[in-house]
């Protein structure tokens, strides 16, 4: 075979194209430090390139910015927790405080004045909120768990289940003198109908109190579901709950605080309250009903700062007041349903971890009303000595006739037996708090310890993350980059190769068939 000059320029030419390429590959896998420049170098390390690195942008998104972030709003919840739990025990100890001493009017009330002061705190906790979202409304992070103002413009009819082991049986003063019917320049003729007693009372205590007023459009229905032997609802064919027995307040006596009869209902009667919230059942109501659970639709249109808003707590529809049509104000209405709503960050893969504490969870309604109970109590007894003292001055008066003295000094008497009473009732709301307030701290308690645990295995998943992320990073850098020591190497030698295959292409390109001639 003839090897032409041509020929042998051309093989010169690739051969010196071929060493360049190579070393220029070198260069590049020196200069970037990379093992491939682009998937065709190498399709099977270009594929596992991608997963490792899909894999460890996945681990970085869960370990540098989900895991923190969960942990933060934790981290707050726990501290909000913590804090309620302090003003429980604060609570917990002027609750001991005014069941066990003789406390003076001074005494009295700066516990009620710190009791009122430590209820708004509490509730305020709740507000607690996490970069602007507040942590305790589940789904509704925008708003807060009680209210910031006073708020009239808001109507909620409320559906409230209370369970039977809530009813209370408690005693109560009845049959309270009221000296504004005492005349005495007819002092003479005045006599003393019904004497202070205690009376026992079969309460149901709704969570709110200035309810909506039957007078002014409120309603109040009260239903009883029915039950199976075994002590299930029983739903129908649609899936809606039976119900036993249903009042409204066609069926009830409707009363205000301030009347004598408010807590005497008959044995067959059941009063409702509207100011404070409370239905009140007579004995034989009771005694049928006691092991039963109850459903109470109730209205609401006034709410004072700190209230607990009823969107988080109940079944409730929301109506805008200022709407002034009643027609568009039912269709603009919102219908709230309680559900459980918790917040949950994926912090692995395929792991989600729910991360807040619902406001329903840790702070409850009974323990304001329990607190407004006891600073009830105790205004109660305040007023009793008030009226002590208003008769102490009559009888400072110096005119006063035999007749007027003697009727002062029974009046006074009974007013004294009222006053021994109530500073017994006193004591036994503070004693019932004792009680509330150990519930209330078990509760918060309980949603302490549940937000520590899920916390605990945050951290654990946030160790595995860490460690992970290192193996990834080291098998990704084992998958790409390049060795440089061999790559230096290598590059020498190819490097050594152009150069002699310019060398040997400089001897043979020279030599033509006229230097034989």
């Amino acid at each position: 075979m003839r090897i032409t000059n041509k020929m042998m320029t051309n093989n010169m030419l690739y051969n010196i194209n071929s060493n360049k390429k190579h070393m220029s590959a070198l260069e590049n896998k020196y200069s970037t430090g990379l093992e491939i420049q682009r998937p065709s170098d190498d399709p099977i390390v270009a594929v596992r390139a991608l997963k490792l690195r899909t894999n460890l942008s996945e681990l970085n998104q869960y370990y540098e910015k989900n895991i923190p972030d969960a942990k933060s709003w934790m981290e707050t919840t726990e501290s909000a927790l913590k804090v309620t739990s302090q003003i429980i025990t604060q609570i917990h100890t002027y609750c001991v405080q005014g069941a066990n001493d003789t406390l003076t009017e001074k005494d009295r009330n700066s516990i009620a004045a710190n009791l009122k002061e430590l209820k708004q705190q509490i509730y305020q906790e709740g507000n607690s909120n996490y970069a602007g979202r507040y942590l305790f409304t589940g789904y509704k992070t925008n708003t807060p768990l009680v209210f910031d103002h006073e708020d009239h413009n808001t109507q909620y009819t409320i559906t409230e289940t209370i369970k039977a082991e809530q009813l209370e049986i408690s005693d109560r003063v009845i049959d309270s003198i009221d000296l504004e019917e005492f005349e005495l320049d007819d002092a003479e003729s005045y006599e003393i109908e019904q004497r202070p007693n205690l009376g026992t009372i079969y309460r149901m205590r709704l969570s709110y109190d200035k309810l909506k007023t039957i007078e002014d459009g409120g309603s109040i229905s009260l239903k009883i579901p029915e039950k199976d032997a075994d002590g299930n609802y029983v739903y129908d064919d649609d899936g809606e709950l039976q119900y036993s027995d249903e009042l409204d307040d066609s069926n009830m006596n409707v009363f205000t605080s301030d009347n004598p009869l408010a807590y005497k209902p008959a044995e067959d009667e059941i009063n409702y309250i509207e100011d404070t919230g409370e239905i009140i059942f007579g004995s034989a109501v009771y005694n049928q009903w006691r092991e039963s659970d109850f459903e109470v639709t109730y209205v609401k249109n006034s709410f004072s700062k700190n209230d607990l808003r009823p969107e988080h707590y109940f079944n409730c529809v929301a109506e805008d007041l200022t709407i002034g049509d009643e027609a568009e104000r039912e269709a603009a209405a919102i219908q709230y349903t309680v559900e459980d709503q918790q917040i949950c960050y994926e912090v692995n893969f395929n792991q989600r971890m729910a991360i807040n504490v619902q406001g329903r969870d840790a702070f409850s309604h009974s323990l304001g009303r329990t607190i407004d109970d006891i600073v009830k109590a105790i205004n109660d007894v305040d007023r009793c000595k008030e009226k002590i003292a208003k008769v102490d001055k009559m009888l400072k008066d110096t005119s006063l006739s035999e007749e007027q003295t003697a009727k002062l000094n029974e009046i006074r008497d009974v007013l004294k037996t009222e006053l021994d009473l109530k500073d017994s009732m006193m004591r036994k709301a503070y004693e019932r708090g004792l009680t509330s307030m150990s519930l209330e701290e078990d509760r918060v308690n309980v949603a302490t310890a549940d937000i520590g645990t899920r916390y605990n295995r945050i951290e654990l998943t946030e160790d595995r993350l860490s460690t992970q992320q290192v193996e990834f990073t080291d098998l990704l850098s084992q998958n790409e980059d390049a060795d440089l020591v061999d790559t230096v190497v290598n590059y020498n030698a190819a490097q050594t190769i152009y150069n002699a295959s310019l060398s040997a292409a400089s001897k043979v390109v020279k030599n033509t068939l006229l230097d034989f001639l």
